[in-house]
């Protein structure tokens, strides 16, 4: 046999991944060419962030991009699939900033030069991280075109786009309300915030209305923003409250006046029905406030505690200043009641310090006029979403757009590119950095300090990826691409942002389809989390069963947009897959003779086992290609393993035996040749979920291909569906295996043979015929006869009724009638013995009275099917009798 057709004799991913994706990288499968003669197809990675090493999440994410990319390079396609990190500013900054501390440095004593020095010594150490596991995960990722976003060609695409849009009046400097995390003293996006349920209080608190001796009673959960309290609204509908709008308030511990208006906005059912607004610390009262021309009082610093507007509580924090504001309410006569109440507090993701929405001075983009196309494209299905229904929650999110505050009061990401002139005021907004001021000339310009939302360099992604600004050629025949693959938890803040960037930008949406995945939880349905403790590290996994396991597992019964359970028995299935697909192709490859393929290549002298395998591999192909361009990849990857382990191996294979354990060559030759398809075609249908394994195998094959990576994915031919063979040998196979489960309910050994009588029906006699080589070796069977009637059957033969035939093995073939005697009398005696116990228990009260009513009915469970059991056992006896 050749060098070239010996496998291993045991399945270890451990003696050839690496190697094997070595070998990929030098023969740069993976990157490809502007070829013009070719279509191109391209994925952009979602961009991890450089903050750790990958999840689960980032496995299943890019199995199913690694999944389409190679079913579409092996189609013909010029694919690129193009690598990259995220910068993540505040996820990173935080990160290093807490290692640092761990050495004793802190960061505003460093400076803003040293402390980026440190982040980008971060950043290289974890983007090589990165890298090397999307390698060890099998990702066929063109790393020669791998990006970041801070490199110099991406910052400079975001510099234009801020540019640009400046221009076009689409950013603006505001005061607005915003997210505020008082530790990290940095805006955040809604996108870094979680909202956890947390016990607070209602604090109810009666406001002294002027002029009179009565009292409006408001509830907070916030009692240190009434400092900065500038009304109280009630509903203009609500006939408790309507004399009082337009009267005046004075606000307890503070003794300002403020108005009792009315809007809509106030919930007559919820609480007292009568809300306090503070504009500068809340969301809803912003907007309240912006309706009613109220003052903005803003009493926080950015550190949380309490400015010089909060009086006599400047300088505490804000729970310690909530402390004694309540506390002084209750000296004063104003606190009413404190009512426990259990809602949802937003935290800031990454430090865990509970979000704190203040007015703030910040950059925004006005959204309405980027939203409009953007919201047309998908309703016009220029970008659809797998599945269909996640449409709505962008249509909820776009529809009900605010305007994006894009400035971060950070040190690491994208500088904002706007200077101020320390002369005359100016603000100068530039791509390049400006050496005067614009208006006067002065030199004395200063940067602004702030950093850009991550989400704002992630938005250009897709095209600046590419090289845009400038015209390159990739962007030219790369763009747009094609499929974005990623989860259903940030539809709405980068997929938007992509497709209305995208179209601003590059005059059409980004990509066509939007391929959403869920979640991985663990095996109770539980998100994996660090507290919990269930998170699962792919490496880890890879480094017990190997990748292409970890890939299998997390496909395998995988749906758009539904969430996925992880079990590790699930990876060992996945790997136990592997060592049957493994030890069938050793057993093919030892058993193929290259001269007797090579004579037979062209003959179709085929069996109908022949016939069936390559009819039904031809069905699969046409099924998996379809179920794979709907991206039903968890259906397609299971037709593929139900092929490969069943009708191949454990059907095709031994069916094969006698034709390759037999005298005739040419036959073997034909087998041979039928062998080597099935597999080599398995595997590449395979290949894209199960790429290491898949290359091994056949590189170890004398294939067309030197790498099936670059082999060309299977072709359905209508003209090789063979109706007529997979009818005859269901037939076959459906008679197979009746008899190996009647052989085993009588526990038959399989080395005891017995003769088969078959009576068949019409149009199944020639495949009972053809086939009585199969029952001989496959079903235990000593020879098989045909007959036309059943009238000379035995009479305590064992009847097996299959589709095609009623078949008979004489009963004393199978088995020693005295032994089975002994064996039946004595299981007939235990059976007996339960159903005495059964009844004994049943007929008396004390148990039935007392015992719970699911146990009664359990014990009379039992004793039918004891009962059903002795039935058969008795017939048994009767017909050995």
């Amino acid at each position: 046999m050749e060098e070239k057709l010996t496998l291993s004799t045991t399945y270890n991913p451990k003696e050839f991944e690496e190697r094997i994706y070595k070998n990929w990288e030098n023969n740069k499968y993976f990157t490809p060419d502007v070829d013009k003669t070719k279509k191109p197809f391209t994925i952009v990675m979602p961009p991890p962030n450089i903050t750790g090493k990958l999840h689960l999440g980032h496995a299943l994410d890019n199995t199913l991009q690694d999944m389409l990319i190679r079913y579409k390079r092996m189609q013909g396609f010029s694919t690129l699939w193009l690598p990259g990190e995220d910068h993540a500013s505040i996820a990173t900054e935080v990160k290093v900033e807490n290692e640092l501390l761990k050495q004793g440095l802190k960061k505003k004593e460093m400076g803003r030069e040293a402390f980026l020095e440190k982040v980008w010594e971060w950043t290289h150490e974890y983007r090589d991280r990165i890298r090397q596991q999307l390698k060890k995960m099998g990702c066929s990722a063109d790393f020669t075109r791998e990006a970041f976003t801070m490199d110099e060609n991406l910052n400079r695409a975001v510099r234009h786009v801020f540019v640009k849009l400046y221009n076009e009046g689409l950013i603006y400097q505001g005061n607005r309300i915003t997210n505020w995390c008082p530790k990290c003293q940095t805006a955040l996006s809604d996108a870094e915030i979680e909202y956890n349920e947390q016990e607070g209080n209602f604090w109810h608190i009666k406001y002294p209305v002027i002029g009179s001796d009565e009292f409006l009673e408001i509830a907070t959960t916030r009692p240190e923003t009434m400092l900065g309290d500038t009304a109280v609204a009630v509903n203009p509908t609500d006939e408790r409250y309507s004399h009082l709008v337009g009267k005046k308030l004075l606000l307890p511990l503070v003794n300002r006046e403020i108005p009792v208006i009315a809007d809509a906005y106030v919930d007559k059912e919820f609480g007292t029905g009568a809300v306090k607004i503070t504009p500068a610390h809340d969301p809803n009262d912003y907007e309240v406030g912006k309706r009613h021309n109220l003052t903005e009082i803003n009493v926080m610093n950015e550190n949380g505690t309490i400015n010089e507007l909060g009086g006599k509580y400047a300088g505490m924090d804000r729970y310690e200043a909530r402390k004694a504001i309540v506390e002084d309410l209750k000296n004063e006569g104003y606190l009413v009641k404190i009512k426990p109440h259990v809602h949802n507090v937003g935290t800031h993701d990454r430090c865990n310090s509970v979000v704190e929405p203040m007015i703030s001075k910040q950059w925004y983009v006005k959204m309405e006029s980027l939203a409009k196309p953007a919201i047309e494209a998908v309703r016009n299905k220029s970008t659809q979403f797998v599945p269909e229904r996640f449409e709505k929650i962008y249509y909820n999110w776009m529809e009900n757009i605010q305007d994006w505050c894009i400035s971060r009061q950070l040190w690491w990401g994208h500088r904002i590119p706007v200077w101020y002139c320390g002369d005359c005021g100016e603000i100068t907004v530039a791509e390049e950095t400006p050496k005067t001021c614009c208006n006067c000339g002065s030199d004395k310009l200063t940067q602004d300090k702030d950093v850009l939302d991550t989400w704002f360099s992630s938005a250009l992604w897709p095209f600046s990826t590419l090289g845009w600004p400038e015209k390159t050629e990739d962007l030219e025949y790369f763009y747009p691409t094609n499929v974005l693959v990623t989860g259903y938890d940030i539809i709405f803040f980068w997929v938007a942002r992509m497709i209305f960037s995208g179209i601003h930008n590059m005059g059409e949406t980004p990509f066509d389809t939007v391929l959403i995945h869920g979640i991985i939880r663990d095996s109770e349905g539980r998100k994996m989390s660090k507290s919990l403790g269930n998170g699962v590290d792919p490496l880890d996994v890879i480094d017990t069963y190997g990748a292409d396991a970890l890939r299998f597992s997390l496909v395998t019964g995988s749906a758009p947009g539904n969430d996925i359970r992880y079990y590790p028995e699930k990876v060992e299935a996945a790997r136990n897959f592997a060592n049957k697909i493994w030890n069938a192709s050793r057993f093919v490859m030892m058993n193929l003779d290259n001269t007797l393929m090579e004579q037979e290549k062209d003959s179709k002298d085929y069996t109908i086992a022949d016939r069936w395998i390559l009819s039904r591999l031809n069905t699969v192909v046409k099924e998996v290609t379809e179920n794979i361009e709907k991206y039903e990849l968890g259906i397609a990857l299971q037709k593929v393993y139900d092929f490969l382990w069943s009708e191949f191996c454990d059907w095709y294979i031994e069916l094969s035996k006698p034709v390759l354990y037999g005298d005739n060559q040419k036959a073997k030759g034909v087998t041979y040749n039928v062998l080597h398809t099935v597999l080599t075609t398995g595997l590449q249908l395979l290949h894209p979920v199960m790429p290491f394994i898949t290359e091994e195998i056949y590189t170890h094959l004398d294939c067309e291909y030197k790498s099936i990576t670059i082999s060309k994915w299977p072709q359905y031919k209508a003209a090789a569906y063979d109706e007529e063979a997979e009818t005859q040998m269901g037939y076959i196979i459906d008679a197979i295996k009746g008899i190996r489960n009647a052989r085993a309910e009588m526990n038959v050994p399989n080395s005891k043979k017995s003769k088969l009588l078959a009576y068949v029906k019409e149009e199944s006699a020639s495949a009972f015929e053809e086939g009585k080589i199969y029952f001989e070796k496959l079903a235990s069977v000593s020879e098989l006869s045909i007959v036309n009637s059943k009238e000379n059957i035995p009479q305590n033969a064992v009847s097996v009724v299959t589709e095609g035939a009623e078949l008979f093995m004489p009963l004393f073939d199978l088995i020693d009638r005295e032994k089975e005697m002994e064996r039946l009398n004595k299981e007939k005696e235990k059976l007996l013995a339960e159903i005495n116990r059964v009844e004994k228990k049943l007929s008396n009260p004390s148990f039935v009275n007392k015992a719970p009513q699911n146990v009664v009915e359990e014990e009379k469970q039992k004793g039918e099917k004891y009962k059903e059991m002795l039935q058969a056992v008795l017939e048994r006896i009767e017909k050995l009798g």
